[in-house]
């Protein structure tokens, strides 16, 4: 059954059915829980609790003509429940309530007065040090976690790979990029046209399909860290699979430097977490080009002129492989 809000009295009884809600549970409300990419996303307060309902459907919530796996809100299933007996991870996590495989529906805790990082691109000073040091701190424990079994994921890897390394790059790709910013067409064909580029950039594409050794988030951007009364939370983990650690970094680092944090904190993140400088700049590239010439675009607040210059900063990020 598909959800949706406000509830019926159809939805109440299949969520009973099934166990989500209890046989004596009101429901009170029930409405659209933010703005999700991926998934169809509620928030049910009944007469006992509130609750969140995460449903997939075969497309992206946000592009319906994009296709995509039902398969992936059971992979969040899965990677929150892999995480769940180290401590430090799990308190990171939202608690798990139930999952229904036949309806491809996860129910979570609600996070109260929740809210991601997404609006740090405007300010900065949002994202303070010991939030970055806390993001760091996740993804070092993440990385080390021994996990030899974990689903490839690879219906969403593919739709990952065609949206960051493929499509952003190609010159009929049916993005009109001035109905975003007036000149970003332009922009777009300097690394359209760069054929060396490409061709360096395919080669990191393929790395990412190959199986690696450290589970990763797979989506380490603002809009997967949720800031709750209860402290930093970190959501929405159905790109996870078993890659490389420098791809969860390298994105990281991509959105610290779109957001404008200062090189110092970049460098500072480096140091603390030595791994394969090429692979981390590498992937630091092609996230921000993905960013500014795909189609999933960020609220930027960036003129054309720095655009250009993120740019520049991340065609020599790939080329030169030094951050």
């Amino acid at each position: 059954m598909l959800i949706k809000a406000p509830l019926d009295s159809t939805h109440i009884d299949y969520l009973k059915n099934i166990g989500i809600l209890s046989s004596n549970e009101e429901v009170t409300d029930s409405f659209k829980a933010g703005e999700g990419n991926m998934n169809v996303t509620l928030t049910i307060k009944t007469n006992k609790r509130t609750i969140v309902l995460k449903q997939s459907r075969p497309f992206v919530a946000k592009y319906p003509q994009v296709p995509a796996p039902l398969s992936r809100i059971e992979i969040e299933y899965k990677y929150y429940n892999i995480i769940s007996p180290d401590n430090f991870l799990s308190c990171f996590s939202p608690k798990v309530l139930a999952f229904d495989k036949k309806s491809w529906l996860l129910v979570l805790e609600h996070l109260n007065n929740g809210g991601d990082y997404l609006s740090m691109y405007q300010s900065k000073s949002i994202l303070g040090e010991n939030v970055l040091d806390l993001l760091l701190s996740y993804l070092k424990k993440l990385h080390q976690l021994p996990v030899y079994e974990f689903p490839d994921n690879m219906e969403m890897r593919k739709l990952n790979h065609q949206h960051i390394f493929v499509l952003p790059f190609q010159s009929d790709n049916g993005f009109n990029l001035d109905d975003v910013q007036d000149g970003l067409q332009t922009l777009s064909e300097r690394v359209k046209n760069h054929t060396p580029l490409k061709a360096k950039i395919k080669g990191i594409g393929d790395k990412y399909l190959g199986r690696g050794k450290s589970l990763i988030h797979g989506d380490f951007y603002p809009g997967s860290w949720f800031e709750t009364d209860n402290g930093l939370k970190i959501i929405d983990t159905e790109f996870s699979f078993l890659g490389d650690p420098e791809f969860d970094l390298g994105v990281m680092l991509a959105h610290l430097k779109m957001a404008r944090i200062p090189n110092e904190s970049i460098q500072r993140v480096i140091q603390t977490y030595p791994l394969e400088n090429g692979l981390i700049s590498s992937y630091m590239g092609v996230e921000i080009l993905r960013r500014l010439f795909g189609l999933a675009q960020l609220p930027l607040n960036l003129s054309i002129v720095e655009k250009e210059e993120l740019t520049n900063d991340a065609i020599n990020l790939i080329m030169n492989e030094e951050i």
